[in-house]
């Protein structure tokens, strides 16, 4: 079993009351719904760095620039 740790969160009423409506409905708990969404944000959040690390180093290019490529290429 993973190590955890209690922490307390606010939600506002309506959406602590989807979200107890949704644990009920699919027969899992509120931490369980929790834990996932987190980790779910944490791995978007993840992938969102790495995606900017790979493009650390391509050349800028200004607003006009690339809405002029676009028209270029047809894309408007």
């Amino acid at each position: 079993m993973l190590a955890t740790k209690r922490t307390t969160v606010y939600l506002p009423a309506d959406l602590h009351r989807a979200l107890k409506l949704k644990a009920a409905a699919s027969d899992r708990s509120l931490s369980d719904l929790v834990n996932d969404a987190v980790a779910r944000a944490l791995a978007e959040d993840a992938e969102d760095l790495e995606a900017i690390r790979l493009r650390a180093k391509e050349k800028p290019a200004s607003y006009a620039s690339f809405v002029g490529d676009l028209k270029r290429r047809g894309k408007l």
